[in-house]
């Protein structure tokens, strides 16, 4: 018997020109603008409002997933602190937008750690700074919300 024609469309190869390691490659993302998750789940929030006061919404499974996941991963639930959190990441410009994402959605404890998911820190922030804004973030952070 032969197996079923795939019904899918088959996958693309990757290019081998992204890495997020200890020397970060992100290719033609190296320097796009990036979102963190709670960045992402209020703008995704805002549009839909918007929609709906203008009678032009149309809910797909897809948004309402992707709304589904933000709900539950985005670390920031509060406008004031999304947008807090999103200054004191700009304002380490030593860090590629890629990183200061990444801070922003894995809100890690220690610089330790913070080095280990994101080895590209390693040679960019030194662990006291880190560790100051690991802390910064951390007091954002409403864990009722």
């Amino acid at each position: 018997m032969a197996a079923p024609t795939p019904t899918s469309r088959t996958r693309e190869k990757p290019t081998g020109d992204e890495e997020a390691t200890a020397n970060l490659k992100l290719g033609e993302f190296q320097n796009v603008p990036t979102l963190t998750l709670s960045e992402a789940r209020l703008l995704i929030n805002a549009v839909m409002d918007h929609r709906k006061q203008q009678r032009k919404v149309e809910e797909t499974e897809t948004l309402i997933k992707t709304q589904d996941y933000l709900d539950v991963f985005a670390r920031f639930k509060q406008k004031e602190n999304i947008e807090a959190v999103e200054r004191m990441l700009t304002s380490k410009t030593e860090l590629e937008l890629f990183e200061r994402s990444q801070l922003g959605n894995l809100c890690c404890e220690s610089s330790e750690e913070a080095k280990t998911l994101i080895p590209s820190l390693a040679s960019k922030i030194s662990d006291v700074d880190l560790q100051e804004l690991l802390d910064d973030i951390t007091k954002l952070r409403n864990f009722v919300e």
